[in-house]
C-alpha cells in the first residue's frame, strides 16, 4: 500500500521504539518522514533508513516547535501528518506519596505540554492547506488505574487524551483530524530496561494481558498508519486503544 504517497510526515520521538517503528512504516507507504528527536544519533538513523530527514528539536520548547512545522512546511510544501509521539517515564515518577513536584513537572512539559506546542504550531498548516492529520501517544493507563502506579506519567497521558478529543471536535468541519493513541504495555528497550530490573513489576503487568504478552512496536506502528491514512477519514476524536484487551478484560484466560 501506498497510503503516503506524496505526503509529509511529523514524528517526534522517532529515535527509537514506537517512534522509529512508526517512521520506518510510513516510509514503506511512501511518506516524507521527518524524524524529530533529541537524540541525534538515533534520528539521524531514522533519516537514512527512511530516505527523509532528521530535526533535531526540544519539544517542550515552543520556539523550536514553532520553527520545526514552519520549517517543514517551508521545505516540503505541506504537513499532512503529525505523530506527537516524544515521552519519557522515568524510575522516580512513582507513587504521589513520594514523586517530587520537579518529577511531576519534568513528566508532564515531555509528555503533555510537547503535544499541545506540537498540535498548537501543526494546525495553522493543516488549516491552511483544508487537511490533515494527527495521531498523539496517550496510553491506555488514561483509561484505567493502577495500584502500581506512575502518577505524572498516569496524569500526563489522561490530558493528552482529552487535549485530543477537544481538537478532534473543533476542527473536524475544517478537514482535519485528531485522535489519541493508547497503546498497552509494548516492548521496547525502554519496558525492557525497567522490567529486567523488577521482574516481579513485569509478572504482574503481563497476567493483566488477555493476549499473554506485550505489543510490538510494529504493531502500535501499523495502527499510527491507519489513523493517519485516509482510511480512517471517518475517525476523530477518538481512543484508539491497542492494548491486547487490558481494558476490556475482568478475568482473562489462563
Amino acid at each position: 500500500m501506498q497510503r503516503f504517497q506524496d505526503r509529509v510526515a511529523v514524528i517526534t520521538g522517532a529515535a527509537g521504539g514506537i517512534g522509529r517503528a512508526t517512521a520506518l512504516r510510513l516510509s514503506e507507504e511512501g511518506a516524507t518522514v521527518i524524524a524529530v528527536d533529541l537524540d541525534e544519533e538515533g534520528g539521524g538513523s531514522v533519516a537514512e533508513a527512511t530516505g527523509g530527514a532528521f530535526i533535531r528539536a526540544d519539544v517542550t520548547d515552543e520556539a523550536a516547535v514553532e520553527a520545526l512545522f514552519a520549517r517543514v512546511r517551508g521545505e516540503y510544501g505541506s504537513v499532512d501528518a503529525a505523530f506527537n509521539n516524544a515521552g519519557i517515564s522515568p524510575p522516580d515518577d512513582d507513587s504521589i506519596l513520594t514523586t517530587s513536584l520537579d518529577t511531576w513537572r519534568r513528566v508532564q512539559e515531555v509528555n503533555l505540554t510537547s503535544v499541545y506546542l506540537c498540535c498548537k504550531y501543526a494546525l495553522p498548516h493543516m488549516r491552511a492547506q483544508g487537511k490533515g492529520a494527527i495521531v498523539n501517544t496517550a496510553s491506555f493507563v488514561a483509561t484505567m488505574g493502577a495500584a502500581t502506579s506512575q502518577v505524572s506519567y498516569t496524569a500526563s497521558k489522561g490530558g493528552v487524551l482529552a487535549l485530543s478529543r477537544e481538537l478532534g471536535v473543533q476542527f473536524a468541519r475544517e478537514g482535519i483530524r485528531v485522535n489519541a493513541l493508547s497503546p498497552g504495555p509494548v516492548d521496547t528497550p525502554l519496558l525492557r530496561e525497567l522490567f529486567a530490573k523488577d521482574p516481579e513489576r513485569a509478572a504482574r503487568r503481563l497476567v493483566h494481558v488477555p493476549l499473554g504478552r506485550f505489543a510490538e512496536a510494529t504493531e502500535i506502528a501499523a495502527a499510527v498508519a491507519f489513523l493517519a491514512s485516509d482510511d480512517a477519514s471517518f475517525v476523530t476524536a477518538s481512543n484508539f486503544l491497542v492494548d491486547g484487551g487490558i481494558s476490556g478484560a475482568y478475568v482473562t484466560p489462563i
